[in-house]
């Protein structure tokens, strides 16, 4: 969520109204800000050229609402009651003052109005929102709330409010509380998505971290219903519909950080059930270092962010990170001197200075069309979500051959074989070598956990299975994780990037003239210098970010 919305003072502007920042400084911190991502009150803070305090009251002044020093306020017993602990902790919001039939809560991001709507919900109260700095306000959470209470706790004061009514239990506080532990704690453990899985005599919820899926302890099946129809509320769902599909937009605040959810709900034999995927912005740093791609590989990908025109492809599975490092490359790109518009289903993550643009295929928004639209709108570089069809495959083209550069994603195993992918689309091989600059092909791999990383050498029977590649690896120091608290005992904590990338040459041109094997292609990438993936995990290994069985896992087709 950006610190600047449409109609509104910048944040920038308004310190150095108040005579706390110079321009130098707030340029300074937009450079930051573009390369890692984030909001520019933190990295003006982090540069040390203001305090915590100032951006909050800065907030406050861009919104309209009163800044608070929770250093110099003491809230009362009676506000405090109005707010329980688990919802303090999950939306890190205190509560300072009860007058009038009106509460005032300190809050971190005030233009998450969510927060506010909700807390007005439970407490039957008019909230009055106050800003406040974000470190400050978590450790008076804490201060007078304790320590967050447990999932179990959340469970079995929900357990015995759910009722016959879904719809009535779903507006009950102790249901509201539970999803908010379930996300709250999703969050602070780094999920990606949480999974509501509905069976005849059991609720299962699972969260997928670093790519793995992990169960933690399950409310009992009758909170299902409740908890659905909360989800349904919260994301502007139709709660009556429980027969079809239906897809929504949740915007939060957890502990004080703006988090979007992703809501798509599954009519089962079992029940309704749905997956949240979380897009936590705070979390994800549109940097190629951040993202541990191989210094050679980010110097590559920063040079086909500066091609005047041409296509470059970014492939791989669903989850492999393809529209992260795009637009950590877009990102590299982004200058006062170029226009770059974006063309998505739907639109990710906010970056400042792009014009992004979502696909609404149900009103007939599509690619094709939109991207025929963006034609006339003089961009110089254009991100294009996915090509999947045969009329965005030649609109991509078009743009190209007519000056413009093209970002784009297509699910194929490995770079060579998005070659074949493109023909499969319908482009004649003479348009593929005019426009095709260069593929991208990309993996996560879970890093070795740093707190238990433990050495060992590796077994010749692994290394014989793995192949003549695996053969740099024979009587090398390689490492893995035992399992610690830290990493939830699976010996790996977050994710890596490992890619390919194939740069489209003169003889790579006549292959494709030549309709030639996807094999014949790779032969004649890795002559030109290519690394494949599995080469690019073995690197990984080598250096003791990654495991063999990792590599294994992500890179076995191939």
């Amino acid at each position: 969520m950006s610190q600047s919305t449409k109609g509104r003072k910048l944040i920038g502007q308004i310190l150095k109204a108040r005579g706390i920042v110079r321009e130098a400084q707030i340029q300074e911190a937009l450079a930051e800000q573009r390369k890692h991502g984030g909001l520019i009150g933190q990295h003006l803070v982090a540069l040390g050229h203001c305090k915590a305090t100032d951006i909050a009251a800065a907030l406050a002044e861009q919104v309209g609402l009163a800044a608070v020093d929770l250093a110099r306020v003491k809230p009362s017993p009676e506000a405090l009651a109005k707010v329980d602990a688990s919802t303090a902790h999950a939306y890190c919001v205190l509560p300072f003052e009860l007058a009038g039939g009106r509460l005032k809560v300190a809050i971190a991001d005030p233009l998450n109005t969510a927060v506010l709507e909700d807390l007005a919900f439970q407490t039957g109260l008019v909230i009055d929102g106050a800003v406040a700095d974000q470190e400050t306000l978590k450790s008076k959470v804490k201060e007078f709330y304790g320590e967050e209470g447990s999932l179990a706790d959340a469970i079995a004061a929900a357990a015995a409010v759910a009722g016959s009514d879904p719809e009535k239990a779903a507006q009950s506080a102790p249901v509201v509380r539970l999803l908010n532990s379930i996300l709250h704690r999703a969050i602070a453990d780094r999920a990606s998505d949480v999974h509501f899985e509905v069976f005849p005599k059991e609720l299962r919820v699972r969260y997928r971290v670093d790519g793995a899926l992990y169960e933690i302890e399950a409310p009992p099946v009758h909170l299902a219903a409740p908890l659905l129809a909360r989800i349904k509320v919260m994301s502007d769902l139709d709660i009556a519909e429980t027969k079809m599909p239906q897809d929504g937009r949740i915007a939060l605040s957890i502990d004080g950080r703006p988090v979007d959810l992703r809501v798509a709900t599954l009519p089962g034999i079992g029940g309704e059930g749905c997956v949240l995927r979380v897009l936590d912005r705070s979390a994800v740093s549109l940097d190629l270092v951040a993202l541990g791609l191989a210094p050679e590989d980010i110097e590559t990908l920063g040079e086909l962010t500066q091609l005047p025109h041409g296509i470059v492809l970014v492939t791989g599975p669903t989850g492999s990170g393809k529209t992260t490092t795009l637009y950590a490359m877009l990102n590299l790109a982004n200058d006062a001197a170029v226009k770059i518009i974006t063309v998505e289903d739907p639109v990710e993550y906010d970056i400042d200075g792009i014009v992004q643009v979502p696909i609404n295929e149900e009103i007939g928004v599509t690619y094709p069309k939109v991207l025929r639209t963006v034609l006339r709108q003089d961009p110089d570089k254009i991100l294009v979500g996915e090509v999947r069809d045969s009329e965005t495959a030649l609109v991509a083209v078009e743009a190209s051959l007519t000056g413009h550069t093209v970002f784009a994603t297509v699910h194929t195993n490995d770079a060579p074989s998005a070659i074949t992918r493109l023909v499969d689309l319908g482009l004649e091989p003479f348009l593929i070598t005019a426009t095709l600059e260069a593929i991208v092909a990309q993996r996560l791999v879970r890093r070795v956990c740093r707190a238990c990383k433990t050495s060992y050498q590796a077994d010749d029977e692994v290394l014989r299975e793995l192949g003549r590649e695996a053969a740099e690896l024979r009587g090398v120091t390689l490492y893995y994780g035992k399992g610690c608290d830290e990493c939830f005992h699976t010996g790996y904590r977050g994710r890596t990037a490992i890619c390919e990338i194939m740069r489209v040459d003169a003889s790579l041109r006549r292959a494709i003239l030549e309709r030639a094997s996807t094999a014949t292609i790779r032969e004649l990438a890795r002559q030109a210098g290519m690394r494949t993936l599995r080469e690019a995990g073995f690197k990984a290994v080598l250096e003791g970010v990654t495991t063999l069985e990792e590599v294994r896992r992500e890179t076995m087709q191939l």
